[in-house]
């Protein structure tokens, strides 16, 4: 059970670290650390939520909190 727990919070950070390399890629060599650490901030909250993101785009639903723009009821 340790071994599968473990699996599944090594698969979790691999996910983070794959969703947040190309932030750190466009940063590592143009800006400051400040640069990379405050873009790395910004960027966290959405890397921690990949697999709700990976469900989303895997069965075609959106986030049902977002207003429809294409609506045309007022």
């Amino acid at each position: 059970m340790r071994a599968l727990i473990g699996l599944i919070v090594i698969v979790y950070l691999v996910g983070v670290g794959v969703v947040l390399a190309p932030t750190v890629k466009t940063r590592w060599n143009t800006g400051t650390a400040s640069d990379l650490s405050a873009s790395v901030a910004q960027a966290l909250p959405g890397a921690l939520a990949w697999p709700a993101s990976v469900y989303r785009n895997m069965t075609g639903r959106s986030d049902a909190a977002a207003p429809n723009p294409q609506s045309t009821n007022p």
